[in-house]
């Protein structure tokens, strides 16, 4: 479950957090390459096929259409592929030559803060996408018999951390709803 908030001072949140103590991660970039189905049309179905590099680490991921609650919750299915620079390239071949479609490429800096509170590990990811803007995304992982708790959680982090201008859309579709220079 996350949401995701516009955040360009990223200083005033770092500190209403520091009370968690969090443990920060060094800042990676990650490339996230977006596929669409031979069969299908991930934008009406709001499914998502996905191949990230994070530094040396990859990761295949399909996220399940969202489910209707005020918090972003959806099934996530996350493998991770072996480590190395040309995993990426082979996972994108492999995948065309399923008959994927590459959709588009998403690339962003990210810094996670993570900390426990109420039983639940959170994770605050600042995230520079250059052009974009800066976000904020805070996520948590739970079960569903834990789900209600755990949106509760969210939104009342996010109050406390002054977050304010939700996002609802993914990078990807803010990326191609953003228009494109032409070519001369």
């Amino acid at each position: 479950m996350e949401l995701k908030f516009r955040c360009a001072d990223w200083a005033a949140v770092q500190e209403r957090l520091a009370v968690y103590q969090p443990t920060y991660s060094a800042p990676s970039r990650d490339v996230d390459h977006y596929f669409n189905a031979p069969d299908r049309d991930f934008a009406q179905t709001d499914e998502v096929v996905r191949i990230r590099r994070a530094s040396a680490q990859h990761v295949l991921t399909y996220k399940g259409p969202r489910q209707a609650a005020a918090v972003k919750t959806r099934v996530e299915i996350e493998l991770p592929l072996v480590d190395g620079p040309d995993v990426s390239t082979d996972a994108v071949r492999f995948l065309s030559g399923l008959g994927f479609r590459p959709i588009a490429v998403v690339s962003k800096v990210r810094t996670t803060a993570s900390f426990q509170r109420n039983g639940f590990d959170i994770h605050v990811c600042f995230d520079d996408l250059g052009a974009l803007g800066k976000f904020i995304e805070v996520e948590i992982v739970s079960t569903q018999d834990k789900a209600d708790q755990a949106r509760k959680e969210l939104a009342a982090l996010a109050a406390e951390l002054e977050l304010t201008t939700e996002e609802r859309r993914s990078y990807l579709r803010m990326l191609l709803d953003t228009p494109q220079p032409k070519k001369a």
